[in-house]
């Protein structure tokens, strides 16, 4: 099994910034994809970033954060961040980190947090 584990959220004012951090821990052989979703009150959950790690490691944003926020990774740490700046009041959601991968007994994984709170005040 590979564990989640989410920091960082909390309340902050229009404009202001959090960074959020999820490090993962467990059977873990490879990490294929970290990112970040949300969800907001009565909406689905969707995806705010993810970064591929591969040879060709891409990053995807969704269009309603580029420019504000930053997906970065410390593969040493098993540990992905999610910078957020410029925070609106319709950022407001609870943040969950997402790692998929290979666990050391060649299964794949699809592993969530357990969510974090952001909360943005107008």
């Amino acid at each position: 099994q590979v564990q989640l584990v989410e920091s960082g959220g909390g309340l902050v004012q229009t404009g202001g910034s959090l960074r959020l951090s999820c490090a993962a821990s467990g059977s873990i052989f490879t990490i294929n994809t970290m990112g970040w979703y949300r969800q907001a009150p009565g909406k689905q959950r969707e995806l705010v970033a993810r970064t591929t790690i591969t040879s060709t490691a891409t990053t995807t944003y969704a269009d309603s954060v580029k420019g504000r926020f930053t997906i970065s990774r410390d593969n040493a740490k098993n540990t992905v961040y999610l910078q957020m700046n410029s925070l609106k009041p319709e950022d407001t959601a609870v943040y969950y980190c997402n790692f998929r991968g290979i666990e050391r007994h060649y299964f794949a994984y699809d592993s969530w947090g357990q969510g974090t709170q952001v909360t943005v005040s107008s």
